[in-house]
């Protein structure tokens, strides 16, 4: 699962008028609210880039083969805290409320975290879940070639990253 940076305006909106709409909170006038959302996702993208590039580099250093990047990757990600997969969409919702917490673009709180935690995560797995779409429409236009080779990883790459302009996506 990922989130594109190109997505995050939209994403955060969503957020911040499903919680209104629910009467979950109470926003001031004006985008604020949804910049402070912004600002969590942003960090997110933030830390899971240079989470991916230490385990690049770590896989360099001690001469692994590329196999090993989603362990490294999950271990690096559990030792900042974030975790992998769902614990991700767990820490990124934390963050969230905590931010309403601290905000003064938040006027007020009336529902639990755990109901509004539920609410962010049904939301963010929603717009994270586009990465299996592209992953099965790249695997579909890859038949020539055998999984796990390392043409089979430049193709894979190149295939993703045509997808991803045609659909207007980013990393």
């Amino acid at each position: 699962m990922r989130l594109y940076k190109t997505k995050i305006p939209q994403v955060a909106a969503r957020i911040i008028e499903r919680l209104v709409k629910d009467g979950d909170i109470l926003v001031a006038s004006g985008p604020e609210a949804g910049l402070d959302v912004e600002a969590v996702l942003g960090e997110y993208l933030r830390l899971e880039r240079q989470m991916t590039e230490e385990a690049k580099d770590r896989l360099e250093r001690q001469k692994l083969s590329y196999s090993n990047f989603g362990r490294l990757k999950r271990d690096l990600s559990e030792q900042r805290g974030i975790g992998a997969g769902d614990e991700a969409l767990s820490w990124i919702a934390n963050q969230i409320l905590e931010t309403f917490m601290h905000s003064s673009h938040i006027e007020e709180v009336f529902a639990e975290d755990s109901d509004m935690r539920r609410k962010i995560k049904e939301i963010l797995q929603g717009a994270m879940s586009m990465d299996t779409e592209l992953d099965q429409e790249v695997r579909r236009r890859i038949k020539n070639i055998q999984e796990g080779t390392e043409a089979w990883d430049v193709e894979y790459r190149a295939k993703m990253d045509e997808i991803r302009r045609k659909h207007g996506l980013d990393s």
